[in-house]
């Protein structure tokens, strides 16, 4: 299990930097030894949270992972993907920089510049770990095509994706892919960011929480997904559990190359999610939540049309 940064910083409106690096402090206590997060995430504030949370930290004993490439304007606007070669090695920089570390263990850009062959990309990765200030290079939300084509130029540890009950996508022919290539799959919104998590309801979502605007959240689409989560909590009941540890421990079932990356910005929501790590689900356990939540029962895409259309991972 791996810790994502994200909502500590950006897009799940206010969060509290102290209670933040005592978030990130207890994952380190508790063993988890993944830390993820974005050069975009806040401006830069992700990681200097960070480089705060790691202050006085072996550096050895965590595992740095850092996505690159998004373009933000002061206001927080969105303005596409860079990754030219050259701007690859310009966003690194200023990573190093801020997180306070003379290396990353995984860089990868957070979606694929349509304007940049993938190699192009990775190659400039490949020059940065060559370099040593790079140890692995993973990939995020790329399709089965992308994934070879990347492979072909240096080897790929991991590909970042969105993995959940209620988000299957990848198993038609991505995950089949990176399996065939020894590609380990980093699974984020396992939660499908709160939807599963027993925590969410029609009256939330604050100011600065861009859950608000997509589709599975919002209208009769909600309804119908928290539906289903009314659904997998009978089965967690049964299981003396919370919906959060089921969905979680559904995920972490999936495979041993599958690593579950949780999003928890407080320490109670990190340890009901620590909890999923020692729930053992048998093939009736599964069949059960399989059957609670099937297979293209979802309401809504992930995203909006726009974000959708930029997904190389969702393209046929």
């Amino acid at each position: 299990m791996g810790l994502g940064l994200m909502g500590m910083s950006d897009l799940y409106g206010p969060a509290d930097d102290s209670e933040s690096v005592a978030t990130i402090h207890a994952a380190l206590d508790a063993g988890v030894t993944l830390l993820d997060t974005g050069d975009f995430y806040g401006m830069g504030h992700n990681e200097l949270l960070l480089r705060d949370a790691l202050r006085g930290r072996r550096r050895d004993e965590v595992t740095i992972s850092v996505k690159f490439g998004v373009l933000r304007d002061a206001a927080g606007g969105w303005h596409g993907v860079d990754t030219r070669p050259v701007a690859v090695k310009n966003f690194l920089a200023y990573t190093l920089r801020r997180i306070g570390t003379d290396y990353l263990d995984i860089y990868r850009p957070a979606r694929l510049d349509a304007t940049v062959p993938v190699e192009e990309s990775v190659g400039a990765i490949a020059e940065l770990v060559h370099q040593g200030y790079v140890r692995h290079i993973g990939l995020s939300e790329v399709g089965a095509d992308s994934l070879r084509r990347a492979q072909a130029v240096h080897p790929i540890s991991d590909l970042q994706i969105e993995y959940s009950l209620i988000s299957r996508g990848i198993e038609d022919t991505i995950l089949p892919t990176a399996r065939e290539l020894g590609i380990g799959i980093t699974a984020y919104g396992v939660l499908s960011r709160g939807l599963l998590s027993g925590h969410w309801s029609p009256q939330r979502g604050q100011e600065g929480d861009f859950r608000a605007r997509l589709p599975r959240f919002t209208g009769e689409n909600l309804e119908r997904n928290l539906a289903l989560v009314d659904t997998l909590q009978e089965v967690a009941s049964a299981r003396g559990v919370t919906v959060a540890q089921v969905a979680i421990a559904w995920v972490m079932s999936r495979g041993e190359d599958i690593v579950a990356l949780v999003g928890a910005r407080r320490r109670d929501r990190l340890g009901e999610s620590l909890g999923a790590a020692e729930l053992e689900l048998t093939a009736d356990d599964i069949a059960a939540i399989e059957a609670a939540v099937p297979t293209g029962a979802v309401a809504g895409a992930r995203y909006g049309a726009f974000q959708m259309a930029a997904l190389d991972s969702e393209r046929a």
